[in-house]
């Protein structure tokens, strides 16, 4: 027997974009307020938990054609890098630094590289979570 899972298809697809751009503002929030590249992975992959909770895994799959391994690496190898920049200019290890940018929509910004690290620290955040889920799930 077919299920007619329209609602809860379609309210699916809205709150998604609303738990991923929560996720994003939680992800730039952290640096200044609790928060952070860790929680903000969390709920990126709660936003693609309910996507798999209202369809398949082939249809997510087919909607998000990521492979989450090669994520959870990009991610590894971000902080690895930002972390270990510091080595590289003689200071003391995970030391960061900050400038004031004028970036053309934004005004004067601060950018630090605390915030590559939350970057490399959300995306593994998310490729392992998706990675374990679709392991337990994919049962084919």
């Amino acid at each position: 027997m077919k299920t007619n899972d329209l609602i809860i298809q379609t309210t699916t697809k809205v709150v998604f974009f609303i738990i991923f751009l929560f996720s994003i503002h939680i992800f730039f929030a952290g640096h200044y307020a609790p928060g952070g590249g860790f929680v903000g992975g969390l709920l990126m992959s709660s936003a693609i938990i309910l996507l798999l909770l209202a369809f398949d895994l082939k249809t997510v799959k087919e909607m998000l054609p990521v492979n989450y391994t090669v994520v959870t690496a990009i991610g590894l190898l971000t902080s690895l890098a930002t972390a270990a920049g510091s080595i590289f200019f003689n200071v003391p290890f995970f030391t960061h630094v900050y400038s004031d940018f004028n970036l053309p929509l934004l005004g004067v910004t601060s950018i630090h590289t605390a915030m590559f690290f939350d970057t490399g620290v959300y995306l593994v955040v998310v490729g392992v979570t998706m990675t374990i889920i679709q392991m337990i799930g994919g049962d084919e």
